[in-house]
């Protein structure tokens, strides 16, 4: 018999966001693969009768290669394990769930998804930002500013981005700002559109810088602006400070 392996969200990195299903498997795990995304709250309510492996994945530096986490799951499954890989946020929504999902099914093992609160939508929410709102955004898009710069030039259409009304939201965007900033600009985006970042969103230590699409870039380089960071385009961040932040 092998054993199960479970991908699991855990939400933008408030414990308190966890699902219900998710704390269960998490205390009932035999080996607990994560991510650094998760935070240390999460972390440190691991069972300490679970084999927890750190395989880093935290602001582009990875301890484990995608491959390596590929065959670690699988590994540790076949030796009739219950197996959580707990992935920040949602496991499908730019977290490489389905990539995961896809070896882990290959080697003829068991796969269960367990979504997660997207720290696309918490995150804003917590800073006070809803992504949508009658009166500034009928849509919210959803993109990653961390795959690679080639990768970006076939996906992503910043000409369409650019055009679109509605609300942008970057995940893992701080280390291309500048790029993806300059991409919109130059796609005809107006530099007075208004932009947040949060820094470490629904966490004691959350921080939340404003500015427009022409000057973010410095302003998040004056404050020293690091991962993990969600950075939110559009009429909607006229609401921050309109709308209280969630209590921290």
């Amino acid at each position: 018999m092998v054993g199960k392996v479970y991908l699991v969200g855990s939400g933008p990195g408030d414990p308190e966001l966890l699902t219900i299903k998710a704390r269960r498997l998490i205390d009932g795990a035999d080996v607990i693969i994560y991510d650094q995304l998760c935070g240390e709250k999460i972390i440190s309510s691991f069972p300490e009768t679970a084999e927890c492996i750190s395989v880093g994945k935290f602001a582009s530096k990875h301890t484990l290669p995608q491959e390596d986490i590929n065959k670690l799951l699988i590994e540790k499954a076949k030796h009739s394990n219950v197996v959580v890989r707990l992935k920040g946020g949602d496991p499908y929504v730019f977290g490489r769930g389905g990539e995961e999902a896809e070896e882990v099914t290959a080697a003829g093992i068991e796969v269960e998804v367990v979504p997660g609160i997207t720290s696309a939508i918490a995150v804003p929410a917590y800073a006070g930002i809803p992504v949508t709102h009658r009166d500034y955004a009928s849509s919210v898009t959803f993109i990653t500013g961390h795959e690679g710069e080639h990768k970006d030039d076939e996906i992503l259409e910043w000409d369409i981005l650019a055009r679109l009304s509605g609300t942008l939201v970057i995940l893992m965007g701080v280390g291309g700002l500048e790029r993806n900033t300059s991409r919109l600009l130059e796609s005809g985006k107006s530099p007075e559109t208004p932009v947040a970042i949060i820094e470490n969103g629904t966490r004691k230590d959350q921080r939340v810088i404003t500015g427009t699409l022409g000057n973010i870039t410095e302003i998040a380089e004056d404050c020293n602006l690091k991962p993990p960071a969600i950075i939110v385009i559009g009429d909607v961040v006229k609401l921050f400070g309109v709308i209280p932040q969630n209590p921290l």
